[in-house]
């Protein structure tokens, strides 16, 4: 599976990068994890086809003129309206969380010590239902 993360925050995109290699080493999965600091890198590089983007919400720590979260969410349903998008922040906000929502976001995690295993949670039912879709598909192609 093919991962890209998306923080401004180093420390916790390192956390989070190496979280999931450890994952995938306890589990025999495998993540080939790509990491950006700005949603523009992330935008450049889509042509990797990532199956889940993991994006952060606000993305201006480093560059206060660099794309937001929602904006980066934009362009990249805009590119392919497919991939998966579960927005990451360490606001605990509804309006927040509804707001990605309303810009197609799949999911809405908040940063804190249980972020991995709720997005752990999250990409695993995302991939159960991409399999389901493409046994639905497979099934009406026959008939």
């Amino acid at each position: 599976m093919k991962l890209f993360l998306v923080d401004d925050d180093a420390l916790f995109l390192k956390s989070l990068e190496i979280e999931f290699m450890e994952q995938a080493d306890a589990t025999s999965d495998t993540y080939i994890i790509h990491t950006f600091a700005t949603g523009e890198l992330c935008l450049e590089n889509l042509t990797l086809y990532p199956n889940i983007i993991i994006l952060d919400y606000h993305l201006d720590g480093i560059d206060k003129t660099a794309m937001n979260g929602l904006e980066t969410l934009d362009k990249i349903k805009e590119s392919n309206p497919d991939i998966p998008v579960i927005m990451l922040s360490s606001q605990d906000k509804i309006e927040v969380a509804i707001n990605c929502m309303h810009h197609r976001a799949g999911d809405y995690v908040v940063k804190s010590e249980t972020a991995f295993l709720r997005l752990q949670k999250i990409i695993s039912t995302i991939f159960q239902y991409k399999k389901m879709e493409k046994e639905l598909s497979w099934y009406m192609d026959r008939m």
